[in-house]
């Protein structure tokens, strides 16, 4: 196939051909091993609340997963510190074609999975492989638009029929780390949907990452140790890093205040304003939202499976009441995409009464209750989903509709809202890689769209947004459908976005902390401090 390739970089989200020819960057300093001191090289502690569903990255679409297989998996490309604005070459370099359908990866000679044996192209072919074969994977679907294809023993191609300039974020994603596929398939690997390595991985990782597991627990805490055969430009600098699951925010100030951790990453901002003294504060406007939905599957929700519903708990929220219980840099969520990326809109909804009180006489509601499901263990930005939830039911009251609210933890809920068996429900949702078409699942019949039973017939113009958003090739014309999809899901669905939660973490004896919309901090780029 000839191929003509472009050599200009551009910003992500920029129309145009990506050329990254650098080597990986990193710290380079050796890693310290200074008497075991928590701050010079011994144990690193990091508290958050787990979301946390397996250490198979194939199988991983959750944040503390992505934490977690960062720096034990690496990925043809990454982001360095907090820069999510051009991806950078991870184990690969890349080029790409004038029309962004071509793009080819040239993997760094001589790198080294934890086994000492090197990296090469068909270790890539079978992650990805693997990755698109496995059809209940929750992350299958970052590859599903995508065929790949061996250059030679360092190079792949990835190939698309449609602009696809969203690649080289999604490349960045954890659950396209890339494994050692002579080992995974030794230990039931397949590139199929027979594949049955997950039970291997979740005690044993087989990454090219500066760290690999030590020991991993669902529900406790996840061990990470050195690789000794990892010989890239970022060594590890810590000889265990611990992260624990406490899901209580207040608990994740207490620890850090008395010492017994170092890093705390689901504070409020309020409770960051408490900290004085040795703490670093790393604060600034997060990337997740908290949203509603009511679902409208005939099956699920029965004669309650109508948009007007939705427009009716859209419009009887008082938000600015919601923002409260958020803490400093919160912000009301102005739509399905977040401030921070293109294509959000400017303002968020007002509370409107009559609308809802008009949309809700339209939606056929009788005055039953609803039963409002969400995960009552993920504080998401230090936002308690319990308390938010009750202020929702409180003034949901005052419009006369009544719930009833069923908390319950993550392991537990999270299977009837991906299954699209919830009939209300609180979630939240975060980039899968930097780009706004991180936010399409939203649309009808998108991953979103499904769990919350809207098929693209129900809405067939915002599906058609939906399609000129993802394979748009102006810059402009790129930003404007974007606007337009969050318009249109504004005025018409059934979601309900109510907060974006600051992202505020607090450290003590760390360097290196920068936020990152889909892995939350990179555990790799942490050093004692100096």
């Amino acid at each position: 196939m000839a191929t003509r390739f472009s050599r200009r970089a551009v910003a992500l989200g920029i129309v145009g051909a990506l050329a990254l020819t650098s080597c990986s960057g990193g710290n380079s300093s050796n890693n310290s091993n200074n008497d075991g001191d928590s701050t010079s090289g011994g144990t690193l502690v990091v508290d958050t609340a787990f979301s946390l569903e397996t250490g198979d990255p194939g199988r991983n679409y959750v944040p503390t997963g992505n934490t977690i297989l960062r720096p034990i998996y690496e990925t043809l490309l990454t982001f360095e510190g907090g820069d999510e604005s051009e991806p950078v070459p991870g184990l690969a370099t890349m080029e790409v074609n004038d029309e962004a359908t071509e793009f080819t990866f040239t993997l760094d000679e001589g790198r080294t999975f934890s086994d000492g044996s090197v990296v090469d192209a068909d270790d890539v072919m079978f992650s990805f492989e693997r990755l698109m074969g496995m059809e209940a994977s929750k992350a299958n679907h970052l590859v599903v638009d995508i065929d790949i294809e061996k250059i030679d023993t360092q190079t792949v191609m990835i190939s698309t029929d449609e602009p696809y300039l969203q690649l080289p974020a999604i490349v960045t994603n954890p659950a396209l780390g890339i494994l050692n596929s002579e080992v995974v398939i030794e230990n039931g690997g397949t590139t199929d949907d027979t594949d049955a390595a997950e039970e291997f991985l979740n005690g044993t990782s087989v990454g090219s990452g500066p760290y690999q597991l030590d020991s991993f627990n669902l529900t406790t805490q996840v061990v990470l140790v050195p690789n000794p055969e990892y010989n890239g430009d970022q060594p590890a600098q810590y000889d265990r890093i611990v992260v624990r699951n406490v899901t209580e925010a207040a608990t994740q100030l207490t620890n850090l205040r008395g010492g017994d951790s170092h890093l705390a990453l689901d504070l409020s901002g309020d409770q960051v304003a408490q900290l004085e003294g040795d703490f670093d504060i790393n604060a600034g406007p997060g990337a997740q939202q908290i949203f509603l939905f009511v679902n409208q599957s005939d099956e699920v929700s029965g004669d309650l499976a109508n948009p007007k519903l939705a427009e009716a708990i859209r419009y009887a929220l008082d938000y600015d009441a919601l923002l409260e219980l958020s803490g400093e840099g919160a912000s009301q969520a102005t739509g399905v995409i977040p401030p921070m990326f293109p294509g959000a809109l400017d303002g968020g909804i007002e509370q409107d009464l009559d609308r809802a009180a008009a949309a809700l006489e339209e939606s056929g509601y009788d005055g039953s209750t609803l039963t409002l499901r969400f995960p009552n263990d993920q504080p998401i930005g230090g936002v308690d989903f319990t308390t938010l939830a009750e202020r929702v039911q409180s003034q949901l009251a005052e419009a006369d509709i009544n719930i009833e609210l069923a908390p319950a933890p993550f392991a537990t809920e999270i299977d009837p809202y991906v299954n699209g068996t919830a009939e209300f429900a609180m979630w939240y949702w975060g980039p899968d890689f930097a780009d706004s078409s991180s936010f399409l699942p939203f649309g009808p019949s998108e991953t979103v769209g499904i769990r919350a039973g809207w098929p693209a017939e129900a809405a067939p113009e915002i599906a058609d947004l939906v399609t000129q958003a993802r394979n748009a090739t102006d810059v402009d014309e790129r930003e404007q459908a974007f606007a337009e999809f969050a318009t249109a899901l504004q005025e018409e669905g059934p979601f309900i976005p109510l907060i974006v939660p600051a992202r505020s973490f607090a450290s003590s004896g760390v360097d290196g902390v920068n936020y990152n919309s889909n892995w939350t901090i990179d555990l790799a780029e942490l050093t004692p401090a100096q």
